[in-house]
């Protein structure tokens, strides 16, 4: 795709902010059909399908967001003349082609599309088929924008591929990929990353910890994890394991006020051999592969530890690598976890629902990475761009 101007890109999303908010009822309207027909033994992938008022008012944010950000592309990031008078220039420069794969969630639609769009790549999405209706329309919508304004439809569109197809063009693609994000299970992610011919860039699951260390404050601990676990349960940054130091002064008291707190939100209580002496009417855990699971549900596991240095090894090996969380009012203890526990977002005191693209202040984002090369964490706007270096000389020839 060639290189667009940044007057005729915000353009297009100027014209795409005016059709979501007149087609505000039809988007409504199509999910409903999808609504209707998902089966809700799932709770968690039926949230994140519902598309209501608020939901059109946050995609239309989205984009309005992204066209007033600047343009990512052709950013100088090193501009150096060598003693030869060769001129050599990095700069920013788009990827080509992105190729998501994602469950659920329309909104995905919309702003995976506006990033990859406004920093100049074409975007192939797979939704998954129980948001079909949901995303026809806005792809309909996005093809509007792009006609209107004198570009192809291929800049955005939408695979209308079945899983095996899928797994087909994978395989075997019919057009040049760059880039695939997969946002789903392990199953997934593994199937992409065995049979991609490009980069794969992952968006991880998030099974995230949260330490609550001897020198914490328990009224901030119980707030930020009955947060991190019950503000939407659906998010890939919710809380899903709790670890807490045996030296908390009044630990077994303390326990018991959590267990109290957490069924007043209706949260089931898992808990490991050394808490269920504790709170020997919670379910102990059997077989410690759970460790590895991220819920998706209203649902915490409490393990005990002994140290930092304990609780930073068992998050280390069980997290999604995703998100983590201390509870301390030592700050060189929150300083010694952060440094160590190896995952996108580590925090001090606060919860884990912010690793997020707004509210981290990137804006719309395509995915939460988990990966360490290229980025990690939110990938906003000046994370879909690659660089290209640009080479000015007069004839020089390398002796």
């Amino acid at each position: 795709m060639k290189l667009l101007n940044t007057e005729i890109k915000n353009k297009v999303l100027k014209s795409m902010l005016q059709i979501l908010e007149r087609e505000r009822n039809a988007i409504i309207e199509a999910n409903k059909k999808d609504l209707n027909a998902f089966e809700k033994e799932d709770q968690a992938l039926y949230d994140r399908l519902i598309v209501n008022n608020k939901k059109v008012d946050e995609m239309i944010a989205a984009v309005e967001a992204v066209m007033l950000q600047d343009d990512p592309v052709g950013k100088e990031i090193t501009n150096r003349t060598l003693k030869n008078n060769l001129n050599i220039v990095n700069t920013t420069a788009p990827f080509g082609t992105i190729l998501i794969i994602y469950e659920s969630r329309p909104d995905v639609t919309i702003e995976a599309a506006v990033l990859a769009f406004k920093a100049n790549n074409k975007i192939l999405l797979k939704g998954g088929k129980e948001a079909l209706n949901s995303n026809l329309i806005l792809e309909k919508c996005w093809h509007e924008a792009l006609e209107d304004n004198g570009l192809s439809k291929d800049w955005i569109k939408l695979l209308h591929l079945k899983r095996e197809e899928t797994q087909e063009f994978l395989k075997n693609p019919t057009e040049p990929l760059d880039l695939i994000v997969p946002r789903g299970g392990e199953r997934l992610i593994n199937f992409v990353k065995t049979h991609a011919t490009c980069a794969v860039l992952v968006s991880g699951r998030g099974n995230n910890f949260l330490y609550v260390s001897e020198h914490a404050d328990w009224s901030k601990a119980v707030n930020v994890i009955i947060n991190a676990k019950t503000d939407k349960i659906s998010g890939c940054n919710a809380l899903d394991k709790v670890l807490i130091n045996k030296n908390l002064p009044q630990y077994e008291i303390k326990l018991k006020m959590l267990q109290e707190k957490l069924e007043q939100h209706k949260v089931e209580i898992l808990v490991d051999n050394k808490v269920s002496h504790i709170l020997p009417q919670k379910e102990m855990i059997s077989n410690r592969d759970i460790w590895y699971e991220e819920f998706l549900a209203l649902k915490l596991l409490i393990g005990e530890v002994e140290s930092l240095d304990e609780a930073i090894d068992t998050i280390n090996k069980y997290s999604g690598k995703h998100s983590a969380s201390i509870i301390t009012e030592d700050k060189a203890e929150a300083m010694n976890f952060m440094h160590n526990v190896d995952s996108a977002a580590v925090y001090h005191n606060a919860s884990t629902r912010f690793t997020d693209g707004g509210q981290m202040g990137v804006g719309a984002e395509l995915a939460i990475s988990t990966d360490k090369l290229h980025h990690r964490g939110p990938l906003g706007l000046n994370q879909l761009v690659t660089n290209k270096y640009y080479v000015y000389g007069d004839g020089q020839v390398r002796v």
